[in-house]
């Protein structure tokens, strides 16, 4: 199976070969058939008449001259021998016999037309396969006609007439005309398939990158009507999604919004209380509440996707981020360079980055990024000298408000949202993250973002 092919248009382009070769090997047989039948039946008639003279030759011939004419006329396609008597042959058969061969019976009555219809004549036409019933035919290739006609005086001419090579050569201005024929309608089946198969290609593509982008422009609705009406329809689904995240987005984010005004007062009551532990407890707690509310409308702004897209120098990206973490006495190594400005959303790709360093600070002290500019992707490695995570749960780090028990607990600060917001800010631009334990210690976020083109 791994041989056949997996697009539609290959396997199209595969029936169409396939269907067209077994027609035209099939034609091709029956036309080689009836062209061996032909030529076969040619070359016997021309032998016959051949043998016809011969007999008319040797009657009006002495016995003497006989002799010498059948030495002259006897050759490797023909030969001829006198005999005072026929010799015996189970194939042979005298004419119009009910078991002859349509072959032999034509080339029978031709005899009988020349010679005349009392002239005895006993005719075989034998194959090859037939050639070991007379020792004379052992070792031949091709078919032969074997005739024994009575002479005017009683004595018998024996004829072995083999039948003309030609009748069985290849018909190579035939082959040629098929091979020209399957090439011809080979290209026009690719040209053709592809015309025919480039809408659901387009489909396909749209498809994918509404996963990337639900705000791309809707896919056309042009093509073959089923496909123009699945175009409408993804078309109308990109609709429905289109305004169930808006309206889902615009909800969390009034939501959280108006969770401020109530914590804010919430947090004054607290002040007032006089039990200070009780106080404290209540001011620890609002102030993880209150981080949590920052956290989503932060989240909120991360997902929206208005900004507009423009070439962003990816080097002098990191290395403002470098002097931000310098200043509050982090230190972040960068390794490789990007060979040109990539293209993006700033202010999203800056998050991105933004988020995905501070944790790598947070949980390892320090942070190395490694640029590797691919011939068809950036790919960008932020690493730390953390204690790493267990591999069950690497993916489960992008859950929102997911944070380990361990050592990335809250005693480090944060909501849970910086991967959550980090990995929707790199679908949003077809690309991906992922995570993995690094070779020795800490913790790699592999972020991959594809080249546009």
């Amino acid at each position: 199976m791994k041989l056949f092919p997996h697009s539609l248009f290959s396997r199209l382009v595969m029936i169409f070969l396939v269907v067209l070769i077994v027609a035209q090997g099939i034609s091709l047989t029956i036309v080689l058939q009836d062209r061996g039948e032909f030529l076969s039946r040619t070359s016997g008639v021309q032998s016959v008449r051949r043998i016809a003279d011969t007999v008319i030759l040797l009657d009006t011939a002495n016995v003497s001259e006989r002799e010498r004419l059948v030495k002259l006329l006897s050759s490797p396609v023909m030969r001829v021998v006198l005999s005072p008597e026929a010799t015996s042959l189970k194939s042979l058969r005298p004419p119009r016999d009910k078991n002859d061969s349509p072959q032999a019976v034509m080339f029978s009555s031709i005899l009988q037309r020349i010679l005349g219809r009392d002239r005895e004549i006993r005719l075989a036409v034998l194959d090859p396969q037939q050639g070991d019933a007379v020792g004379r035919h052992r070792g031949r290739l091709h078919a032969s006609v074997f005739v024994q006609v009575r002479l005017q005086d009683g004595s018998w001419a024996i004829f072995d007439s083999q039948l003309q090579p030609e009748a069985w050569t290849w018909p190579y201005r035939a082959m040629l005309s098929v091979l020209v024929l399957i090439v011809t309608v080979v290209l026009l089946a690719v040209f053709g398939v592809r015309w025919v198969t480039r809408p659901l290609k387009n489909f396909s593509i749209a498809a994918t990158e509404l996963g990337k982008n639900i705000n791309r422009p809707p896919l056309p609705e042009t093509g073959p009507l089923e496909v123009a009406q699945a175009a409408r329809a993804l078309n109308g689904m990109q609709m429905r999604l289109s305004r169930y995240l808006h309206d889902r987005t615009r909800i969390l984010a009034a939501m959280s919004h108006d969770l401020k005004t109530p914590i804010t007062r919430m947090r004054l009551r607290a002040e007032l209380l006089d039990d200070e532990p009780i106080r404290e407890k209540f001011i620890r707690d609002l102030s993880e509440l209150e981080k949590m509310v920052t956290g989503t409308l932060d989240f909120m702004r991360g997902i929206e996707t208005t900004e507009v897209i423009q070439p962003l120098d990816i080097n002098a990206l990191i290395e403002s981020l470098q002097d931000d973490a310098r200043e509050s006495g982090h230190s972040i190594e960068m390794i490789g360079h990007a060979s040109a400005p990539y293209p993006c959303r700033p202010q999203a790709m800056k998050r991105c980055l933004s988020n995905l360093l501070e944790n790598a600070i947070k949980y390892g002290s320090s942070a190395q990024v490694q640029v590797m500019q691919l011939p068809a992707s950036l790919h960008i490695v932020i690493s730390d000298q953390g204690t790493g995570v267990p591999e069950h749960e690497l993916e489960r780090l992008f859950d929102p408000f997911y944070r380990l028990e361990s050592s990335r607990n809250r005693d480090h600060g944060g909501t849970g949202l910086g991967l959550t917001i980090a990995r929707s800010i790199a679908e949003q631009h077809g690309g991906t993250l992922t995570l993995k334990n690094g070779f020795k210690t800490g913790l790699e976020c592999h972020l991959d973002l594809p080249l546009r083109t």
